[in-house]
C-alpha cells in the first residue's frame, strides 16, 4: 500500500428537503398522466442472461461471456434428421451460448408471468446486431443483425403440475467473427402482456479465464466480493472514457488509496470490482517529479481489445484474449508497462477509430506527446514562440489527422496565458488557431456573446482545462470555468448560462447532439450542441421534484444519501452509475438521468398560474413549445441508407402439442442460426429456401427452412435513421409535419401577388459540411389544419471524396434539423416517459457504402457475346461455372453492382480498367504476373510484341498506360502475341489449345459515377486458341509423315497379304498330319498288348471297336492322298 495523498472529494448529493406545499401539489399534477399510464401498463421489464448448454434449463443461473470458438455439440443430432431440408454434406456447428429471456412486472412472481404469458400466446423477439471491428483491413465492414423467436422452455426443477411450473425462453446467443461488441434489443410479439423494448449489451469479455478446477477467474487481477462505502461515499465522480461503440469492456478507476477499478462488459448492468495485479506504485519516483504517491488508479481508457491505465504518473496496458479478432490468442499474461521513461501527467482518449486502428494520448510533464513522440522533430514551445509551456488538454481529430492542443504557456513574469494549437500527423505541420481571452467577458444578460475582441471584460480569470470536438458537426468547446463554442476554430462564442464561479470536471458526449457537463462540485449541466442555452440538472427545482416523486415510489433506484461515480451516454441516453446508502447498506446502481422529465418539471415550475374561476383556483402552464405535434413523414425504406442487413431465424418446430422445447431442439436451433451466419459470411450459395417439412420428422422436430431468411424490405420506424451513408450525388429526403400552437399563420403582400401566407412556425436545416452537402426545405401549409409540411432533401454534391473502398475511410458530417425556438422546450408524452421533439441530428457518411460489390455478368455477356457473333461454341467438356469463350470471337465483358443490403443488382454503368494479371493453360498451373508483365500483356504502348488482348477503344488513362472501357465498349479481341504467355500453346489433346486468363477489373480512378473503388478478379477459360506457325508446321510435318508412312504400310500388307496366308496354310496342315499320325500309331500300340479278359467283351462291343478303327483309318488314307497330290 502506498501512503495517503489528498485527492478532491465531490460533496455527497444533498439530502431532499421536506419541498413547499405547491410544489407537492405540482409534482402530484404532473405525475399524474404517468400514475395513469401505470394503471393502464403495468411496469414490466424484459431480464436477459446468459447460459452455456449444460445449463439451459437450470434456474438462478448465469454464465460469463467469454468462450468464443464454436461448439461441436449439434452435429450427431443433424444426422437424424434424414427428412429434413438439410445438407447433410455439411458440419453443423453450435456457439457456446444461450439467451435466457424471462419478464416480471411490480408485486408479481416472475414464474407465474411468464407462464401467463406463454399461454397467451407472448414470444420474445431477438434482435442480435453486431458492431463493425475497427480493423477493417483483417475483417468485412458491414451493418448485420440477426432477428430470432425465442423457444418456450420447461425449467428441470421438479414440477408438481400436469405441464409446467417454471419456464424460460431461449435463443441461441451467436457470435460472428471480428465483432466482439453486440446489441440485444428484445421485443414482443404483440400478444398477451405488454412490455417496452429493451436493450441489453452483450459483449465478450477477454479478460476471463478458466483456471485448473475450471472456475473463472480474471486475468488482469483478482476479484473483489465486498464493495465497501470508504471506496465510494464522498469520492468525487470522474469520466468514462472508452472508444464509441467499440469497446466490450468498460473500465473505471478513481477508488482512493487503492489498486481498484470496476469492470464490466454489459454497459454497468453488472459489473466485478477488480484489485489490478501490477507494480508498485513507488516505481518510477526516484525521476519524475511528485508531490506525493498513491495506488489510486486515476486515467483509465478501453478500447476494442486493450485497457490502459495511469497510476501516479506510469502508465501501463493489458490486452485480452480474443480469437474472434485475431484467430489466435494474442492476450496478455500480466500488465505491460510503457513509457517507461517518461514522466505521464494524464492519459487523453480518442473517442473513435480511423484508418482501422485505436488511438490514446499520453502527455507528459514536459510538454511533449506520446507514444510516437509528437512533433517529431521540434516541441510545442518553440513553434509558438515561448520558453516554457505545457499541454493541458489533446483532442484528435482522426478524419482530418490532426491534433488540438490546448497549451499554457509563460511568458517571464506575466501571467499564463492559453492557446489552442493544431498540429498535422501527416504533414507535420503546426498552427496556431487560437489565443484564449485571458478574462471571462462581461455577457450583460446575453445567453451567448461572439467574442471579437471589442467586448468588455471581467476581473475573472480564464481557466482552460480541456477542448472536446465532435467530428459529426464540427463543433469544437474549449471548458473550464468557461464553456467556448466553434464551428471553424477561428471565431468563438461564449456561452453565458453557465456560471463563471463553477469549474468544469468533465463532459459526457453523446456525438449525436447532446452534451452532460460534470463540474467541480458534483453539480450536472445539459447543452443541446448548436443552440446557446446551458441548463441546469442538478441541483435544480426540477431535480427535487424528480426525486420526491421516486421516493413517493419508493424506488429502489434513488436514496437520500448518495455519490455519482461517473455519468455517461449510452444510445444517445444519460445514464449515472451510483452509490445508494440506505439504513447503512450500500448498492451501486445504474440509472438513467431523465432529462426530459427534468426540463419539463424545471419549466412548469418556473411558468405556471393561478386563476380563479367561480369558487376555486385552477392550476395553468404555459406552454412555451411553437408547436403542439410533430412527426416524420415520407420516409424512405431505410435499409438503402442505413447499410442494415438483417436475417430472420425461427425456432424449428416441435411435436409436443404444448409447444415446449427439449435440448434437440434448442441444439439443433443453435446449428441452423450458425449455418445462416456461415452462410452469409462465405457468399458461396443462395441463403436458404426449402420447402416446409411435414409433422412427421426424424428427432421430433420439423424445420422449415423458409423461416431463415434474409429480410430485403425493412419499412421506416418512423424517425431518421441511426446513420445515413450517402455515395455519390445521392439524395435522402424526408418531411418534417407540424401542427401549431394557436394562430401561427399571416399573410403578407409581396411584389407580383396579392397576399403570401406566411408560418410562424420554422424550421432550420444545419449542415456541418454545406461544402460536400446540401439541403433544400419545401414549406407546405396546410391552413385548414392549422399545420405545416416541411419537406427536407439532403444531397452529396460531389466534391469531397476521392474514391475508396466499401466502408473504408468514409467522411464523417452531419445534418441537424431544428425547429425554431424548441430547444430544450418542446416534449412528447408517451406511456414510457416524456420525449424530447425540435431537435434532429443525423450522422451521415460520405463514401462508399457498405455492402457493395462489383460481379462478373456472366449470363448476359454469354447472351450480348451470342447476338454480335452470330453463334456460341462451348468447350468440350462443359463446365456450368465456367462457360468457354472462342478466342477469334469477340469479347464483350458486362459487370454488376451488386447490394447485399437491399438485395438489388444492376449493370455496372462506369468506367473501369480491365487487366490480365495471371494465367496458365490448365487451372492447376495458373501464375500471377509480375507488375512488368502485367504492364506488357496489357498496355497499347506495349513494343515487346506481347498483348494478350486489343480493343478498338480510344480512350486510355493519363499516362496512355492502359485502355479504359465501359459497358458501351466495343469489346475484346484476343491477340496472344509472339511473346505473350498465351503464345504457342501445346495442345492437350486432340483438340484445340485452351488457356484460362485470371482478369483484374477496377475503376480506381477512372469512374466519376461512385464513390466506390471496385476491385474484381476472376477467371476467363478461353478455348480455340490458334498454334505458332512453328508448331502448326512442325505438327503438319509429323501428321504428313505418319499419314506417307501408314500408306506406304497399306500397299506393302495388300502384296504381301496372299504369299502369307498360303504359307500359314501350308504350316497349318503340316500341324494337322503330325498331330494325326502321332495320333494312330499311339492307339495301335495300345490295341496290341491287351490282355486276354479283354478278348471276352461282348460282340456289340467288338464290332463297335472295329467300326471306329476302320473310321479313322478313312482320314488318314485320304489325308495321305492329298498330301501326295
Amino acid at each position: 500500500m502506498c501512503g495517503p495523498a489528498m485527492f478532491p472529494a465531490g460533496p455527497p448529493w444533498p439530502r431532499v428537503r421536506v419541498v413547499q406545499v405547491l410544489w407537492a401539489l405540482l409534482a402530484v399534477l404532473l405525475a399524474s398522466w404517468r400514475l395513469w399510464a401505470i394503471k393502464d401498463f403495468q411496469e414490466c421489464t424484459w431480464q436477459v442472461v446468459l447460459n452455456e448448454f449444460k445449463r439451459v434449463g437450470e434456474s438462478g443461473v448465469s454464465d460469463s461471456f467469454f468462450e468464443q470458438e464454436p461448439v461441436d455439440t449439434v452435429s450427431s443430432l443433424f444426422h437424424m434428421l434424414v427428412d429434413s431440408p438439410i445438407d447433410p454434406s455439411e458440419k453443423y456447428l453450435g456457439f457456446p451460448y444461450y439467451l435466457k429471456i424471462n419478464y416480471s412486472c411490480e408485486e408479481k412472481p416472475s414464474e407465474d408471468l411468464v407462464r401467463m404469458g406463454h399461454l397467451t400466446g407472448l414470444k420474445p423477439l431477438v434482435l442480435v446486431t453486431f458492431q463493425s471491428p475497427v480493423n477493417f483491413y483483417r475483417w468485412k465492414i458491414e451493418q448485420l443483425q440477426i432477428q430470432m423467436e425465442a423457444a418456450p422452455f420447461r425449467s428441470k426443477e421438479p414440477c408438481m403440475a400436469e405441464e409446467v411450473c417454471s419456464m424460460s425462453w431461449y435463443t441461441p446467443m451467436p457470435i460472428k467473427k471480428g465483432s466482439v461488441v453486440m446489441r440485444v434489443d428484445i421485443s414482443s410479439n404483440g400478444l398477451g402482456t405488454f412490455i417496452p423494448d429493451k436493450r441489453f449489451q452483450m459483449n465478450i469479455n477477454g479478460f476471463l479465464k478458466r483456471d485448473r478446477d475450471n472456475n473463472i477467474q480474471f486475468t488482469v487481477g483478482e476479484k473483489l466480493f465486498n464493495l465497501m462505502p470508504q471506496y465510494f461515499v464522498g469520492v468525487s465522480s470522474r469520466p468514462l472514457w472508452h472508444t464509441v461503440d467499440q469497446s466490450p469492456v468498460l473500465i473505471l478507476g478513481g477508488i482512493p488509496n487503492e489498486k481498484y477499478v470496476l469492470m464490466t462488459d454489459t454497459s454497468f448492468k453488472d459489473f466485478s470490482l477488480v484489485e489490478l495485479s501490477i507494480d508498485s506504485c513507488w516505481v518510477g519516483s526516484f525521476y519524475c517529479p511528485h508531490s506525493g504517491f498513491t495506488a489510486t488508479i486515476y486515467d483509465t481508457i478501453a478500447t476494442e481489445s486493450t485497457l490502459f491505465i495511469r497510476q501516479n504518473q506510469l502508465v501501463y496496458y493489458f490486452t485480452g484474449t480474443y480469437t474472434t479478432l485475431y484467430e489466435r490468442n494474442r492476450g496478455s499474461g500480466s500488465w505491460v508497462r510503457v513509457l517507461a521513461s517518461e514522466c505521464i501527467k494524464k492519459l487523453c482518449p480518442v473517442y473513435f477509430h480511423s484508418n482501422g486502428s485505436e488511438y490514446i494520448m499520453a502527455l507528459t510533464t514536459d510538454g511533449q506527446v506520446s507514444f510516437e513522440m509528437l512533433p517529431r522533430q521540434w516541441s510545442v514551445c518553440e513553434q509558438i514562440g515561448v520558453t516554457t509551456c505545457s499541454i493541458i488538454w489533446s483532442e484528435y481529430i482522426a478524419g482530418e489527422y490532426t491534433l488540438l492542443l490546448l497549451v499554457e504557456s509563460g511568458y517571464g513574469n506575466a501571467s499564463k496565458r492559453f492557446q489552442v494549437v493544431s498540429y498535422n500527423t501527416a504533414s507535420d505541420d503546426l498552427e496556431l488557431l487560437y489565443h484564449i481571452p485571458e478574462f471571462i467577458p462581461e455577457a450583460r444578460g446575453l445567453e451567448f456573446l461572439m467574442i471579437l475582441g471589442t467586448e468588455s471584460y471581467t476581473s475573472t480569470a480564464m481557466a482552460p482545462k480541456g477542448i472536446f470536438c465532435n467530428p459529426y458537426n464540427n463543433l469544437i468547446f474549449i471548458w473550464g470555468n468557461f464553456l467556448l463554442q466553434s464551428s471553424n476554430k477561428e471565431n468563438f462564442i461564449y456561452l453565458a448560462d453557465f456560471p463563471k464561479e463553477l469549474s468544469i470536471k468533465y463532459m459526457a458526449r453523446s456525438f449525436h447532439g447532446a452534451v452532460a457537463i460534470v463540474t467541480e462540485t458534483e453539480e450536472i449541466w445539459y447543452l443541446l450542441e448548436g443552440s446557446y442555452r446551458v441548463y441546469q440538472l442538478f441541483p435544480s427545482k426540477g431535480w427535487q421534484v424528480h426525486i420526491s416523486l421516486k421516493l413517493m415510489q419508493q424506488s429502489s433506484l434513488y436514496a437520500s444519501n448518495e455519490t455519482m461515480l461517473t455519468l455517461f451516454y449510452e444510445d444517445s441516453k444519460l445514464y449515472q452509475l451510483v452509490y445508494l446508502m440506505n439504513n447503512q447498506k450500500g448498492q451501486l446502481v445504474k440509472r438513467l438521468v431523465p432529462v426530459e422529465q427534468l426540463l419539463m418539471y424545471q419549466q412548469h415550475t418556473s411558468h405556471y398560474d393561478l386563476e380563479r374561476k367561480g369558487g376555486y383556483l385552477m392550476l395553468s402552464f404555459i406552454d412555451f413549445c411553437p408547436f403542439s405535434v410533430m412527426r416524420l413523414r415520407s420516409l424512405p425504406r431505410p435499409q438503402r441508407y442505413t447499410r442494415q442487413e438483417r436475417y430472420r431465424a425461427r425456432p424449428p418446430r416441435v411435436l409436443e402439442r404444448s409447444g415446449f422445447h427439449n435440448e434437440n431442439s434448442l441444439a439443433i436451433y443453435q446449428g441452423l442460426v450458425y449455418y445462416l451466419l456461415w452462410l452469409h459470411s462465405v457468399y458461396d450459395k443462395d441463403y436458404y429456401f426449402f420447402l416446409a417439412s411435414n409433422w412427421r420428422s426424424a428427432g421430433g422436430v420439423s424445420i422449415e427452412m423458409d423461416s431463415y431468411e434474409k429480410i430485403y424490405n425493412l419499412e421506416s420506424a418512423y424517425e431518421l435513421p441511426e446513420r445515413i451513408f450517402l455515395d455519390k450525388g445521392t439524395e435522402y429526403s424526408f418531411a418534417i409535419f407540424l401542427s401549431a400552437q394557436g394562430r401561427s399563420f399571416r399573410t403578407q403582400a409581396e411584389l407580383g401577388t396579392v397576399f403570401q401566407l406566411h408560418s410562424q412556425v420554422d424550421v432550420g436545416v444545419v449542415l456541418a459540411d454545406p461544402g460536400c452537402i446540401e439541403a433544400s426545405v419545401k414549406q407546405e401549409v396546410l391552413i385548414n389544419r392549422n399545420s405545416v409540411l416541411f419537406s427536407i432533401t439532403l444531397k452529396d454534391k460531389k466534391l469531397c471524396y476521392d474514391q475508396g473502398i466499401s466502408g473504408h475511410h468514409l467522411m464523417k458530417t452531419s445534418m441537424t434539423v431544428n425547429v425554431v425556438g424548441s430547444s430544450g422546450l418542446c416534449f412528447q408524452e408517451t406511456h414510457l416517459g416524456p420525449h424530447m421533439q425540435g431537435n434532429l441530428m443525423v450522422p451521415v457518411f460520405i463514401g462508399c457504402p457498405p455492402g457493395k460489390r462489383l460481379a462478373f455478368d456472366i449470363t448476359y455477356t454469354l447472351e450480348y457475346s451470342r447476338l454480335k457473333n452470330k453463334h456460341y461454341f462451348d468447350c468440350v467438356n462443359v463446365n456450368p461455372e465456367m462457360p468457354c469463350f472462342l478466342f477469334r470471337d469477340i469479347f464483350y465483358p458486362f459487370f454488376l453492382i451488386q447490394d447485399l443490403v437491399t438485395g438489388d443488382s444492376g449493370s455496372f454503368q462506369g468506367s473501369y480498367v480491365l487487366l490480365v494479371v495471371g494465367g496458365g493453360p490448365t487451372l492447376d498451373s495458373l501464375k500471377d504476373y509480375s507488375e512488368d508483365e502485367i504492364y506488357r500483356f496489357n498496355s497499347p504502348l506495349d513494343k515487346t510484341n506481347s498483348l494478350i488482348w486489343t480493343t478498338r477503344t480510344t480512350r486510355t488513362t493519363k499516362d496512355s498506360a492502359f485502355h479504359i472501357m465501359s459497358h458501351e465498349s466495343p469489346g475484346i479481341e484476343w491477340l496472344c502475341l509472339e511473346n505473350a504467355p498465351c503464345y504457342d500453346n501445346v495442345p492437350q489433346g486432340i483438340f484445340a489449345p485452351e488457356f484460362f486468363f485470371k482478369v483484374l477489373v477496377s475503376n480506381r480512378g477512372v469512374d466519376t459515377s461512385t464513390y466506390c473503388n471496385y476491385q474484381l478478379t476472376f477467371l476467363l477459360h478461353i478455348h480455340g486458341l490458334p498454334l505458332s506457325p512453328k508448331r502448326a508446321l512442325f505438327i503438319l510435318m509429323v501428321s504428313a509423315s505418319v499419314f506417307v508412312g501408314l500408306v506406304i504400310f497399306y500397299i506393302a500388307f495388300c502384296l504381301l497379304w496372299p504369299l502369307v496366308v498360303k504359307g500359314c496354310t501350308m504350316i497349318r496342315w503340316k500341324i494337322n498330319n503330325l498331330i494325326a499320325s502321332e495320333s494312330y500309331y499311339t492307339y495301335a500300340s495300345i490295341s496290341g498288348i491287351s490282355s486276354v479278359p479283354s478278348l471276352r467283351h461282348s460282340r456289340m462291343g467288338s464290332m463297335f471297336s472295329s467300326r471306329m478303327t476302320e473310321d479313322r483309318a478313312e482320314p488318314k488314307e485320304a489325308v495321305e492322298r492329298q498330301l501326295m497330290t
